[in-house]
């Protein structure tokens, strides 16, 4: 009898032993980088540091046994933890009692509807969201966490309203902590240099190419170490104020679960399903990009059941919104990661940290935290999308911008949802100016090309126009006018042929449009007919008036109808030229 995945996973089932060194190096390597990530999301997030390694814990346990990806980590990530602080923001203040159950129901509403998406088999929903709409989305929710942060890295007690304004930016100045400043300044710094260059000057210097990489990704920890060593020795904290981490809370959370009142659940409705549609998104869009890349598959529906179940735990252990990280993933691999059992020992190790190491954390200054939030968060912003977008179709582009300026001017959840809106958006346009062409047959052969890209066979008395979309009442207002425009340019015409190769499906007012179509152009002494009609489109056209009072005929192919109609009439067929 199979034993349910549920119950133990496939991965583990047939688990290769030779994977096990690899997978644990991973896991230590990884539990130990993210550190210093999992507190600074977390202070993103408005929540305590160490909150963001409460959620490193029993949420990746959880993803790891029920997902569906080998390599994708999950755990506190940037922008869960920047739609959290937006979301919670106007309705309590951060690090309350009050923030952090509401930052729990958040989580738990979310995870819930992930979850429930998950056993409805609506993976397909992760796909609401075009490509460029996602990216716009990542890169406006990453310049709203480079701008959140410059009160830590500065040492601000709050930004200004209207911060890019004259009276603003001299607010600012005159608010700068200098040691803050400088500590933050010296760990952003140290943090650019080591990402732009320590990997490349070690491979000049000979290390081979994944020692350099991995010395690149362990930078941001030594930055971070070393903060920590110039607060201790240099008293920072008491002697200049600098801003830092404190004592984190010892013991691993106790399962535990406040109700809060329904104004605010109320309240957390719409931002949990953009939460949810996000997480949806991000991970599966993760899970999918690695799984190519190692030659494997996810199964999306299991991927959403995972990642519901990890934030409905991290609802009871700590509260704090998790998803599939990217950098997070990108540590995970360039570890030697190669089954989630490297997940499950990144969160045993990080029991250890929390029982016996935190301690050590205490002297973290925020101003480190927030340099390395800074920095992360302006690599999401995908500038190369934008172009790339602008080079092929302004649509997505429009829609990239679109979003990204919803995301920064509106807020969080508000630019998702223009970003869904300009999804559908840009499919109705494209659908509703549909490609349509005059066509005519390849000397020779049996295929037909457009008159302006080819030289082609056309006959004077019959007009060859070839239909590049689905019908729907969308687009039928343009589909009209193109064959008006292109019969009163080929006045000769006495058929006209459809060509429906491309035609998918067609509405109810598709069919009347074309019914009228059929009359007003036998009234005029033209004959309307049909070629390669798809199975599916004649069936259902076959019960209907256009079918039987149809003119013309209805043609296996394009070429038969080519050669029906040129027998049809004297008339030579006539060569074209390329326009």
């Amino acid at each position: 009898m199979r034993i349910p995945d549920f119950i133990w996973p496939q991965w583990l089932r047939d688990y290769p032993r030779r994977d096990l060194g690899a997978d644990i190096t991973a896991g230590v390597l990884v539990s130990i980088l993210v550190v210093p990530q999992s507190l600074a999301y977390a202070l993103l997030a408005g929540l305590p540091p160490h909150f963001g390694l409460y959620a490193s814990i029993f949420p990746v346990l959880i993803y790891a046994w029920f997902g569906s990806s080998r390599v994708q980590a999950v755990g506190p990530v940037a922008i869960t933890a920047i739609m959290t602080y937006t979301v919670l923001l106007p309705l309590s203040r951060p690090g309350s009692p009050e923030y952090i159950v509401l930052a729990a129901t958040l989580s738990l509403l979310s995870g819930a509807m992930v979850f429930a998406c998950g056993l409805a088999r609506l993976g397909f929903l992760s796909q609401l969201l075009s490509r460029p709409v996602a990216s716009g989305f990542i890169s406006g929710s990453a310049v709203l966490i480079v701008c959140s942060q410059f009160k830590h890295l500065l040492g601000l007690s709050a930004l200004p309203t209207q911060p890019w304004t004259a009276g603003g930016l001299l607010t600012i100045f005159s608010s700068i902590h200098g040691m803050t400043a400088l500590v933050g300044g010296i760990s952003l710094l140290m943090l650019m240099l080591a990402r732009t260059w320590l990997a490349t000057g070690l491979k000049k210097l000979g290390c081979a190419p994944a020692t350099a990489a991995f010395a690149a990704r362990l930078a941001p920890l030594v930055v971070v170490a070393l903060g920590s060593l110039a607060v201790y020795a240099g008293e920072l904290d008491r002697r200049h104020g600098l801003a830092v981490v404190g004592n984190i809370a010892g013991g691993l959370p106790l399962f535990s679960w406040q109700l809060p009142d329904a104004e605010h659940v109320q309240r957390l409705i719409i931002p949990a399903l953009t939460l949810a549609l996000i997480g949806m998104v991000q991970n599966i869009s993760m899970a999918q990009a690695l799984a190519v890349k190692r030659g494997e598959r996810v199964d999306a529906n299991r991927e959403l059941v995972g990642l519901g179940l990890a934030n409905i735990t991290s609802a009871f252990v700590g509260g704090m919104p998790v998803g599939g990280g990217v950098s997070r993933s990108a540590v995970n691999v360039a570890s030697g990661a190669q089954t989630p059992l490297a997940s499950m020992v990144a969160a045993l190790v990080t029991i250890f940290i929390v029982l016996w190491a935190s301690p050590w954390l205490a002297h973290l200054p925020l101003a480190t935290l927030a340099a390395s939030i800074m920095l992360a968060a302006w690599s999401m912003v995908d500038l190369a999308a934008l172009r790339q977008a602008m080079a092929y179709d302004r649509a997505d582009a429009l829609a990239w911008l679109g979003t990204a300026l919803g995301v920064i001017v509106l807020g969080v959840d508000v630019g998702i949802g223009l970003g869904v809106v300009l999804s559908m958006a840009t499919l109705l346009f494209h659908a509703s100016t549909p490609h349509m062409a005059v066509v005519g047959r390849l000397p020779g052969s049996e295929h037909f090309r457009n008159v302006a890209r080819h030289r082609v066979d056309t006959l004077p008395h019959a007009l060859f126009l070839r239909i590049d979309e689905s019908l729907f009442f969308g687009n039928l207002a343009a589909i009209e006018s193109y064959i008006r425009q292109a019969l009163a340019q080929q006045p000769a015409c006495r058929d006209l042929v459809l060509v429906m190769n491309a035609v998918n499906r067609m509405d109810s007012t598709a069919v009347d449009t074309l019914a009228e179509l059929n009359r007003d152009l036998l009234a005029q002494g033209i004959r309307l007919h049909f070629a390669e009609i798809k199975g599916p489109v004649q069936d259902r056209l076959q019960n209907t008036a256009l079918w039987r009072h149809l003119s013309g005929q209805v043609f296996l192919s394009a070429s038969a109808a080519f050669d029906a109609l040129a027998a049809s009439d004297c008339a030579p067929a006539a060569s074209n030229s390329p326009a």
